[in-house]
């Protein structure tokens, strides 16, 4: 392990470095902290994801995610996106959807995702569902995935 005294090994600085593009989009932190575009200014739909492939380390490109609304008792597909090379979903939503109170299911096809990779999972799709109660704010919601486990939370 390194001492106070010494530098980090690189592979850190790598692991760092996808964090914060994760974290913070491909943009350089000096132009934006927004994955949105400009010419929305830079504003984001009302429910936004992302996925992290915790067994690699990186973003999860590639993957399907669907977000739902629960009407009349079913499921009613409202948006959906793939994943881009940040992880992110920036087309999950319109900018301008207006959100209802109630209950929503934003389901990630993680078999799709690690087959296209020539890898196996357990967990073939992982739904994950949550209400909204307060239609004005920002509803952020991560998947952090690996081939045998998943983990969530709400995020900001």
């Amino acid at each position: 392990t390194p001492s106070a005294s010494q530098p980090p090994p690189a592979m850190s600085a790598h692991r760092l470095d996808t964090l914060a593009r994760h974290v913070i989009g491909s943009q350089p932190f000096t132009q934006s902290l927004s994955p949105y575009p400009a010419a929305a200014g830079g504003q984001r739909p009302p429910v936004t994801s992302h996925v992290l492939d915790t067994g690699s380390g990186k973003p999860a490109q590639g993957v399907s995610v669907t977000l739902e609304m629960m009407e009349a008792g079913a499921f009613q597909k409202i948006g959906g996106d793939f994943t881009n090379s940040d992880g992110r979903c920036p087309k999950l939503l319109a900018i301008d959807h207006k959100l209802l109170p109630g209950v929503y299911r934003c389901t990630f096809d993680t078999k799709a995702y690690y087959a296209a990779k020539g890898e196996q999972c357990f967990y073939p799709e992982v739904p994950i569902i949550f209400e909204i109660k307060a239609i004005n704010e920002h509803y952020h919601i991560p998947l952090l995935v690996s081939n045998f486990g998943f983990s969530t939370y709400r995020g900001s």
